[in-house]
């Protein structure tokens, strides 16, 4: 007898702790067992029986070429034969950097990583190191990675598991950090008025992804960048997520705001564990071996992440024009969903930002991690299932986004709406 779902998580909660290796996988919000896969091609992906699914989560975010693109896949076949790792520079990491400079134009000079989580806390240790403060501010549902001092009130999993912070941070620390609500100038204002001789940094999400998806308000960024810049602040732009997902660089490119330093991850990748970090040249330059702030990182910029971002970063280079019907294909959607759940009396609020969009099972409006909160979690769970039974993966969180790639055809739009019409029918 062929084993099941639940067998497969049984035997890898034996070895690993909860049977998964990042929280939001073991599907704790919204009930069952995880799907475990076996391969990915395009828009779908395939679970241990065979069974495939459209995918909406994309590896969250990165896959934004589709799964196995063959140029990727190539790439990195042929690089692998060459070596996987050699603690030495190559001609490809200076490649990537110059590529990146040039896409957004803030960064003057970038430092690869490992992970987003490994961007975040560089950039901060280098604000802090930079400015000689160590006071730091962050906004309420932003996640930043599992850096001790930005998992204060943070989203994605510590959101989806009702999470305000972590044991195994000390208070010290803690202290250190202030969470402000998202989109709220007021609280911004007072709060720079009050601690801008203390911050070191602000980090943000300039849209936010892990409270579900959140745009900016009208002037909130603009005046944040003011602010900082009033101050003596270093601004930090974490775009992990956004980083090359709406345009060819960053969303700061698309608002002609221009933060201290930015953090990308996830795309920059093309599916490999990667990050960075970069920035004004006179705040990197304070960075080891130039300065005194130390990062390191055995497997930085290694040979196989290196050239499946840089090729995937090639690639969406050369069909820049191509974001617009990424755009427009996301609003297909968003757009077809809204109508079937409104014909049905069910109340959501669609939140979307070009090629990510989150479903909240409230009337709205959504605009900080608060009200994004008062949403109908139980209802979420019966849809995600729902769909899911439909052979629709979306992400098993109601404070997650869901993404679209290139890969995703008009014909995956209507078999997705048609699904949702279905699923809806038994909510």
């Amino acid at each position: 007898m062929p084993k099941t779902r639940s067998d497969y998580f049984t035997e890898a909660r034996h070895v690993i702790a909860g049977g998964v290796n990042s929280p939001v996988r073991a599907w704790n919000a919204v009930g069952g067992n995880p799907l475990f896969v076996s391969r990915a091609k395009g828009s779908k992906i395939y679970d241990i029986s065979g069974k495939k699914y459209i995918d909406y989560v994309l590896s969250w975010g990165p896959m934004i070429l589709g799964h196995a693109h063959p140029e990727v896949i190539s790439v990195i076949r042929r690089t692998a034969q060459k070596g996987t790792s050699f603690g030495a520079p190559t001609e490809a990491e200076t490649e990537m950097a110059k590529l990146i400079c040039s896409a957004i134009p803030s960064i003057e000079l970038v430092r690869m990583t490992n992970s987003g989580t490994e961007a975040t806390m560089t950039a901060i240790r280098l604000a802090r190191g930079f400015t000689g403060k160590n006071m730091i501010a962050k906004f309420d549902g932003c996640y930043h990675g599992h850096v001790d001092s930005l998992l204060v009130k943070a989203g994605s999993g510590m959101t989806t598991l009702n999470l305000s912070g972590s044991p195994g941070i000390p208070d010290e620390l803690s202290r250190l950090t202030l969470s402000l609500p998202y989109n709220s100038l007021e609280a911004l204002i007072t709060t720079i008025e009050r601690y801008g001789s203390q911050l070191a940094a602000v980090i943000v999400e300039p849209v936010a992804g892990n409270m579900g998806v959140i745009p900016p308000r009208a002037a909130f960024l603009e005046e944040l960048r003011r602010l900082t810049e009033k101050n003596g602040i270093v601004l930090i732009f974490d775009e992990v997520i956004s980083g090359f997902r709406f345009n060819f660089g960053g969303y700061q490119n698309l608002i002609k705001i221009k933060p201290d330093l930015t953090c990308l991850g996830k795309i920059i990748g093309g599916g490999m564990p990667v990050g960075a970090v970069g920035g004004k040249k006179e705040i990197m330059e304070k960075i080891a071996p130039l300065g005194e702030i130390y990062q390191a990182g055995t497997l930085s910029g290694n040979p196989l992440a290196i050239i499946a971002g840089l090729t995937t970063l090639q690639i969406l280079k050369a069909k820049t024009s191509a974001y617009s019907a990424l755009d427009d294909q996301t609003n297909k959607l968003c757009s077809g969903m809204k109508n079937l759940f409104a014909a049905k009396g069910i109340s959501v609020c669609i939140n979307r930002v070009h090629s990510m969009f989150t479903i909240f099972f409230q009337e709205g409006p959504i605009y900080d991690l608060a009200s994004a909160q008062k949403s109908d979690t139980a209802l979420f769970a019966r849809f995600f299932h729902s769909m899911l039974k439909k052979n629709i993966w979306l992400s098993p969180s109601q404070f997650e986004a869901v993404f679209l790639s290139f890969a995703h055809s008009d014909a995956d739009i209507a078999f997705t709406l048609d699904a949702c019409a279905s699923a809806l029918k038994k909510l």
